[in-house]
């Protein structure tokens, strides 16, 4: 369990692998002096498990079933990562409760200059969509972000210059492919709503 509060921008050293498996090395040295074997830890959003440390150096494998549905494959040596380690009892809740089990990767639409910050809109897929509203809360390649605007294709959330400065949210482009999870509860509200059946 996350809060999808970055709390460091760590470095992809190596990506070795391909379609049946990836061992991605990070240089994350807060994560790494905090993680040990078998930790998880979110990676642009996504929960993996560390195999191994060494020193400032974390390395995680990811399996077919996460490269398909997350963007970690796209990544190579030298890109910045968010990274968060997971939450632990007594610890600030400061985002909201984030699993790190992507639901879904959606594209930039467009970024626009907004006082000292920024509005991104995101276009994502009608899975994701069904469970944003206005106000509510969205996970961003690892990143919690309150959705400030809906659209038939896409939702916006508006960045601040303390979120564009300690993550990778600042160099976002049209067309950058994002990692998404939506508000568990939402998915918790959905499900209990359907088992009641119509009223």
């Amino acid at each position: 369990m996350f809060t999808g509060i970055v709390r460091e921008l760590g470095r992809v050293v190596s990506t070795d692998g391909g379609p049946d498996g990836v061992r991605l090395v990070l240089e994350a040295p807060q994560a790494a002096a905090a993680a040990g074997i078998g930790d998880s830890v979110a990676v642009n959003g996504c929960c993996v498990t560390v195999v191994a440390r060494d020193g400032p150096r974390l390395a995680f494998d990811a399996v077919p079933e996460t490269l398909g549905r997350t963007t970690l494959g796209a990544l190579r040596p030298g890109a910045a990562v968010n990274v968060e380690t997971a939450l632990r009892a007594g610890d600030a809740l400061g985002g909201h409760f984030v699993q790190g089990h992507v639901d879904g990767v959606g594209r930039v639409q467009s970024v626009e200059a907004e006082g000292e910050g920024l509005r991104v809109f995101v276009e994502a897929p009608p899975e994701i969509l069904r469970y944003c509203v206005e106000k509510g809360s969205i996970t961003v390649e690892g990143v919690s972000l309150t959705v400030a605007e809906l659209a038939a294709d896409a939702f916006a959330v508006a960045l601040i210059p303390h979120t564009l400065a300690g993550t990778t949210l600042s160099d976002l482009a049209p067309g950058r492919a994002l990692n998404l999870e939506v508000d568990v509860l939402a998915k918790y509200v959905e499900r209990l709503l359907g088992a009641r059946g119509p009223a």
